[in-house]
C-alpha cells in the first residue's frame, strides 16, 4: 500500500527539477500538486537481497538451541495460517530474510507478500500471509519478525534522510556503525530506503583518520602510503581548514569534513572548487541535514542510519486450521 504524497517531503520546485537532481532510483507516482511544490510519493525499483550473505541458521540457532520445547505441545501434523501486520507507517525491507527463516524450518511453508520491498506501507496494513506447519510458523515467528522489523526500521529512517536531501546534489551515506552480524543486511536496508553505502568494511576502502595521520607523520604521508598500498578509494578525515588545504594538495579521492560548522563547510566547498569529493560528518540529523546538503558538499555520512534504530512494531497473528 503506497503512502500518499503528504508523508514525504523532498523540496523540489518542479517535476523537471526533481528528475534532474534526484539521485534515487525511483518511479515518480505523483504529479505536480498545488502551488510550485512538487511533492513526491516514491516507489523504489525492486532490489535483490544479497542472499549469499543471509546466514539464517545462526539466527535460528541462538533462539531454538537444542529444540523448541514449547512448539512441541502442538501436534506435528497441525496446519496453521498467519498474517503479519504493521502497527506503524514504515518502509518494507527484509522479505528475503523473513522468507529464509521459514523455508529453513520447513520448505513447504507458503508465503504471499501483499506489499513490495522498498515500498511505503501504512499503519495497520497486512504485509504478508503464511500457511504451513503450525510448528514451523510458531518456531520461526520471533526470528523472522526480529529481522523484518529491524531491516524495515533501517530502511524507514534511510528514506527519511533521503527525502530530506532530495533535489540537492548530495548523497546520504551509511557508516560501519552496524549491529554485529547484520552488516550486509543493514547496508542492503539503507540502499532499499534510498541512501547509499559507504565502504562495507576495512577491506574495500581506505579512511585515514587522526590516529593514522599521527602514525604516518602527516596527512600527505598517510595519503601517499595508502596510494602505494592499494588502488581502492582513499579518503582522509580533516578537522580544520588548514588540514583541508594540505589534504587537497595531496589529492585523495575524498575528504571527510569532521564536525565543520556551516560557515566552515561553505568555505571548504569554495576552497575545494570541485577538485575532490567532500563528505560532511558529525552532529548531523534530520533537523539540519538539508542545510548542510545545501552548502554544496557531495556526501553526508550518518551513523544513525544503522546505529540508533527503533524496530518497527509488527505482529504476527497465527490461527490453527487443522491437525490429524
Amino acid at each position: 500500500m503506497l503512502m500518499d504524497a503528504a508523508l514525504v517531503y523532498p523540496l523540489c520546485t518542479s517535476k523537471a527539477d526533481f528528475e534532474k537532481h534526484s539521485h534515487l532510483q525511483v518511479y515518480v507516482v505523483k504529479s505536480v500538486l498545488s502551488s510550485n511544490l512538487f511533492i513526491n510519493s516514491l516507489i523504489h525499483k525492486p532490489m535483490t537481497a544479497p542472499l549469499k550473505t543471509i546466514n539464517i541458521k545462526s539466527f535460528l540457532d541462538e533462539d531454538i538451541g537444542s529444540g523448541d520445547i514449547t512448539a512441541a505441545i502442538i501436534p506435528e501434523t497441525a496446519h496453521a495460517q498467519a498474517e503479519v501486520v504493521t502497527r506503524e507507517d514504515m518502509i518494507l525491507c527484509g522479505q528475503a530474510w523473513f522468507d529464509a527463516v521459514f523455508k529453513h524450518l520447513d520448505a513447504n511453508v507458503n508465503i504471499v507478500w501483499l506489499a513490495t520491498e522498498g515500498e511505503p506501507v501504512r499503519k495497520d496494513s497486512t504485509l504478508c500471509k503464511l500457511n504451513g506447519s503450525a510448528r514451523a510458523l510458531l518456531t520461526g515467528e520471533r526470528t523472522a519478525l526480529n529481522l523484518l522489523q529491524l531491516l524495515s526500521a533501517t530502511a524507514t529512517i534511510a528514506r527519511q534522510y533521503a527525502d530530506a536531501v532530495a533535489c540537492t546534489n548530495c548523497k546520504v551515506l551509511d557508516t560501519r556503525k552496524t549491529i554485529p552480524g547484520l552488516r550486509n543486511a543493514q547496508k542492503y536496508a539503507v540502499a532499499c530506503g534510498g541512501c547509499y553505502n559507504h565502504r562495507i568494511g576495512l577491506y574495500d576502502g581506505v579512511l585515514i583518520k587522526e590516529n593514522h595521520i599521527m602514525a604516518a607523520g602527516s596527512i600527505t604521508s598517510a595519503i601517499q602510503i595508502a596510494r602505494e598500498l592499494t588502488k581502492v578509494t582513499v579518503e582522509v578525515e580533516v578537522e580544520s581548514i588548514p588540514e583541508l588545504i594540505e589534504a587537497i594538495a595531496a589529492k585523495p579521492d575524498r575528504i571527510m569534513l569532521d564536525n565543520f560548522s556551516l560557515e566552515e563547510l561553505r568555505a571548504a566547498v569554495k576552497l575545494n572548487a570541485g577538485a575532490i569529493e567532500l563528505e560532511a560528518s558529525g552532529n548531523i540529523d534530520l533537523d539540519n541535514i538539508r542545510t548542510i546538503a545545501e552548502t554544496g558538499v557531495d556526501f553526508i555520512s550518518i551513523g544513525a542510519l544503522t546505529k540508533n534504530i527503533k524496530a518497527v512494531d509488527l505482529s504476527m497473528r497465527i490461527k490453527l486450521v487443522t491437525h490429524d
